[in-house]
Order: C-alpha cells, then sequence, then structure tokens
C-alpha cells in the first residue's frame, strides 16, 4: 500500500508535471492476481484495485491501519468496471457483475473477491473511508442505481449517472460512491466545474479506448493545473480543487467522496468563464 501526503494550494501551484502525477494521480491499479492500494491523507481515503484471474484475492489488514483487520474502523465500496465477479464477505457471496456496486460495512473480516472467468477477468475498484457506524452490507446493480441521464449535445457532456452509496441509496458514514458514463460524441465531464470543500473525491476513468485518453483539470478555479489520463487509472482530488475533464473520446469513470458531509448537491460551482 503506497501513501500519499496532503498537497496545499501554494505547493502545488508550483509543481512540475513530474511532481503533479506523483501527488494525485495513481497510474497503476490492476495487476492480475494483484491487490494495488494508496492511502490517501485527504480525508484518510483508500483507493485501488483488485484483479483476481486465477486466484482467489483476500483483502488483508496492513501495517499503516494498525488494525486486527482491515475494515475493523473502516467501511468499503466495491464497483465492477470488467468481467463479472464475486466478492464474498464473512461467508456470503455477492454476484457483482460490470458496474454493479457492493458496500461492506464497518466490522466485516473476512473478504475476498474472485473472477468467474479467468479470461475475462473482473475488475474491482475500491475505496474506503474512516467509519463511527455499522451500516449493513448491500449490492446494488447498476439497473437499481436510478440512472439520471444529463446534458445536451450541443456542450459535448450527455451523460448517464449512477448513484449507488448516498444518502437516499446505499446508506454508509461518511462514503459517497457512483459513477459517470458519458454517450458517444461526447466528452466533457463536471462543466461547469466545482469544488466541495467540506470532502475530497476520487476520480477513477475506465473504459477509455486503446490509445485514446483524458484530460483531467484540476488546482484552484483561478490556478488550474491539468494530467493526461489513461485508462484505468485515478486521480486524487484535493478538497479545493475543481475535478472536470475533457476526453479525445468517449468515457466512463468512477467517483467517490468522503468528508464532512454526504449531500451529493453540496457544491460551490465556478463559471466557466471565471476559470484560469
Amino acid at each position: 500500500m503506497q501513501t500519499r501526503y496532503e498537497s496545499s494550494p501554494k505547493e502545488t501551484a508550483g509543481m512540475n508535471t513530474a511532481e503533479l502525477r506523483n501527488n494525485f494521480l495513481v497510474e497503476t491499479l490492476f495487476t492480475a492476481n494483484q491487490i494495488h492500494l494508496t492511502y490517501s491523507h485527504y480525508d484518510r481515503m483508500i483507493l485501488g484495485g483488485v484483479m483476481p484471474t486465477t486466484e482467489t484475492l483476500t483483502l488483508g489488514t496492513y501495517e499503516d491501519l494498525k488494525s486486527e483487520y482491515f475494515l475493523e474502523r473502516r467501511e468499503l465500496g466495491i464497483i465492477n468496471v470488467a468481467g463479472d465477479g464475486k466478492v464474498t464477505v464473512d461467508g456470503q457471496e455477492y454476484l457483482v457483475n460490470k458496474l454493479d456496486c457492493l458496500y461492506v460495512g464497518r466490522g466485516a473480516k473476512d473478504i475476498t473477491f474472485s473472477s468467474i472467468s479467468a479470461e475475462n477477468s473482473a475488475k474491482f475498484f475500491v475505496l474506503s473511508c474512516p467509519a463511527h457506524k455499522e451500516y449493513p452490507t448491500q449490492l446494488m446493480t447498476k439497473e437499481a442505481a436510478s440512472p439520471a441521464h444529463m446534458g445536451a449535445v450541443e456542450t459535448a457532456n450527455q451523460r448517464t449517472i449512477y448513484k449507488y452509496i448516498h444518502l437516499d441509496g446505499i446508506r454508509s458514514c461518511q462514503l459517497v460512491m457512483g459513477l459517470t458514463v458519458l454517450q458517444n460524441g461526447s466528452v466533457w465531464n463536471t462543466m461547469p466545474s466545482h469544488t466541495h470543500d467540506r470532502r475530497m473525491e476520487v476520480y477513477c476513468y475506465f473504459d477509455v479506448q486503446e490509445g485514446q485518453g483524458v484530460l483531467h483539470l484540476m488546482g484552484q478555479p483561478q490556478e488550474t493545473r491539468h494530467l493526461w489520463v489513461s485508462n484505468h487509472q485515478a486521480i486524487i482530488s484535493p478538497p479545493w480543487s475543481i475535478h472536470s475533464g475533457c476526453g479525445t473520446t468517449n468515457y466512463s469513470f468512477i467517483w467517490g467522496m468522503a468528508g464532512e458531509n454526504q449531500s451529493f448537491a453540496d457544491m460551490d460551482f465556478v463559471a466557466i468563464n471565471e476559470l484560469r
């Protein structure tokens, strides 16, 4: 498990490309039969990828957590972005297909991941944050996630938003999680942009076609920076930073948040003509 520390707006404004990527971009999420995790000091969020192919992978604890087991003081959100898979929580099996979400509450001890087919393995993107209360483990399919259609052809941002873990969906202590699928011909996400100083956010880009990319915008609204992101890479977005992007073709991304509140509408919008 890697560790990423917080960076202030002032020091971020002076970073070069390599420094920005080292602090905010997680380049490797999925490797066959491995678990990759990154511990961010922004709201102590852990993000990562689990890719079981020929093996069943077990989520153990880590020295950095100083805990008896991974979810002793945490909760966990899981979204599958590839082939059909299975997650077992304390002996209970859950079939987690592509774009399905599984929430695992604090106190669950034995968590394993497996794929239905090694040739078309599952790829589980995971987010975990501290939790003060137990909520039950719950599976939600993409069909049950109340998909909302937003955007327009004229602004190149026609998209479908799926909300899984939130106040009116799967209940959690502080984790919020969902995903956005951009339609053919649409490339912009999260425009007009916004910040939410009361919680950090993570973006995981997926279904980015080979040879294509996404230009992720970050930084304070009047001091923006950019990062080129490839398929199956993630961005750690500080609470003070915008988080928008534009792709060379359509794509999808998972968004997840943790912090002071769970209100999806808690955003401080920035007019496009105010961005610098």
